[in-house]
């Protein structure tokens, strides 16, 4: 008899909600929930020339979650080994990877079962701008990078 390995998966099934026409707006309301000692690690990402990026978990039971995003970009998934480690079967065991290319932060999806949504959109690649709301299994994050810029 072969061994086969099994993965329980579940497959998610996204309903359309409303989403901020501004994406700073959705980034400006969560920030303004923070502490201060919060919004300050963020001003620092803000005020990095492009350097550093963050993912923050703004929905669920990990909300206030912060991920730190280097030059060096970071893979996305329910590996414990992911720069993003997000710990739900919704989230496929590498669900999709971030890299820096030239100033921009790109976020592509590396073939997941649930895909990978900014803005409420299917992506499979996508330059990410501050303020994007991402949605990868059932973790919703918002993206942050230069405040005000469009990378």
């Amino acid at each position: 008899m072969e061994n086969s390995k099994s993965e329980p998966t579940s497959v998610l099934h996204l309903s359309s909600r409303e989403v901020s026409t501004s994406p700073a707006g959705v980034l400006d309301e969560y920030l303004a929930s923070l502490s201060q000692a919060d919004r300050s690690v963020v001003s620092e990402i803000q005020l990095s020339n492009g350097e550093k990026a963050m993912f923050l978990i703004n929905r669920g039971e990990s909300k206030g979650a912060r991920f730190l995003i280097t030059h060096e970009g970071a893979t996305v998934g329910r590996s414990a080994s992911s720069g993003v480690f997000l710990d739900d079967v919704t989230v496929s065991r590498a669900h999709a990877v971030v890299e820096k290319k030239g100033t921009a932060f790109v976020l592509r999806d590396s073939g997941s079962l649930n895909g990978t949504y900014v803005n409420n959109e299917s992506i499979s690649e996508i330059v990410l701008k501050t303020g994007d709301a991402i949605q990868i299994g059932k973790f919703h994050l918002l993206f942050v990078c230069d405040h005000g810029k469009s990378k």
